[in-house]
């Protein structure tokens, strides 16, 4: 198969390029390489994937999924028989302070995104959607039946409206989409501006980590290889017109929502905690309010994912930061 995987330099675009490299697939890896956070770190993760045993299968684009007709003749060129859309921008907190970004990735590029596997029969166009979309809702596990009409950041807004706009454009086009909630994705070559990164930073250095709500939250920590394992398996499996809909409403679009976490929150102490234990030096602590746009806690009812492709999330928080801590100190201080 051919796969355009968009955000390939990105933190799950990377992984889930090199799966779809391993089983012989295709892959037309596009990203902007943005300096978001360090882009050096961005490139590592290209010549990873540029080393891999089939790097003779991956193409490298550097482009913004913003630029409409950029991304057309991208897909002219290659024309991908189905798309993993990741490239986003990411980060609930970054979007207080530049919300223009958000508007223009997310929701300009998702526009371009749609459009482009409308015009060239796309077989299947799987999107990441984000916890964040269930905002101030305390009911728990969040369901995909759960309403989700009150985001609190608006990083939330733009992905929440990435879902409406696929329902458009399958109820329109019957283009099928699959939008995956992804929550607290962790794990090697993970993202700097997320808690593993700035803690460990902070740790191996003696700095004190910034503990919010005064550490009264829990977050449904998911590792890496499980959130790649279930992009893969919903990627071969398209949403069909017969598909019931998260509300139960009998579909008449191709178009599927799954929330995919590992369904086991953690307190935030707790995985302070195993970092501390994995890096074998206790953190200084500076405790501090919730921030604006944060929620207390998350927790993903999966059942739905598990019923479509037959796949649940199950590594354990110890396991994953593990191989997350040992990842990093040996890609930062080589030890």
């Amino acid at each position: 198969m051919k796969v355009l995987v968009t955000g390939a330099a990105g933190f799950i675009g990377f992984h889930v390029s090199q799966a779809l490299l391993a089983r012989g697939d295709t892959v037309i890896g596009l990203d902007n390489l943005n300096d978001y956070y360090d882009v050096r770190l961005k490139e590592a993760r290209l010549e990873t994937i540029q080393a891999h045993p089939n790097a003779k299968n991956f193409h490298f684009v550097k482009e913004d999924i913003a630029n409409h007709q950029a991304l057309a003749d991208i897909f002219d060129t290659h024309q991908p028989q189905r798309v993993v859309h990741l490239a986003a921008q990411a980060g609930v907190r970054y979007s207080l302070q530049n919300p223009h970004a958000y508007v223009q990735s997310n929701l300009v590029g998702f526009t371009n995104i749609l459009e482009a596997c409308r015009h060239h029969n796309v077989e299947h166009l799987v999107y990441a959607s984000s916890s964040s979309v269930y905002g101030g809702n305390t009911k728990l596990p969040f369901s995909e039946h759960d309403n989700v009409d009150h985001p609190v950041s608006l990083y939330a807004a733009t992905k929440k409206a990435n879902e409406l706009m696929a329902h458009t454009y399958s109820h329109l086009y019957q283009l099928p989409t699959t939008g995956l909630r992804f929550f607290t994705v962790y794990g090697p070559w993970g993202r700097p501006d997320m808690s593993p990164f700035l803690f460990a930073s902070a740790i191996l250095s003696g700095k004190p980590i910034q503990v919010f709500n005064y550490g009264d939250m829990m977050r449904d920590f998911t590792y890496v290889d499980d959130i790649v394992e279930g992009v893969v398996r919903v990627l071969d499996k398209p949403a069909t017109a017969e598909t019931p809909e998260a509300d139960g409403i009998a579909a008449k679009a191709p178009y599927r929502i799954f929330n995919i976490g590992n369904s086991q929150p953690e307190k935030l102490m707790d995985f302070i905690g195993a970092l501390e234990g994995a890096l074998g030096k206790e953190a200084i602590k500076e405790f501090l309010p919730m921030q604006l746009g944060d929620v207390k806690a998350t927790f993903a009812d999966t059942s739905a994912l598990e019923s479509w492709v037959g796949f649940k999330p199950s590594t354990s928080l110890k396991t994953g930061v593990e191989h997350f801590v040992d990842w990093y100190t040996s890609f930062y201080t080589g030890v």
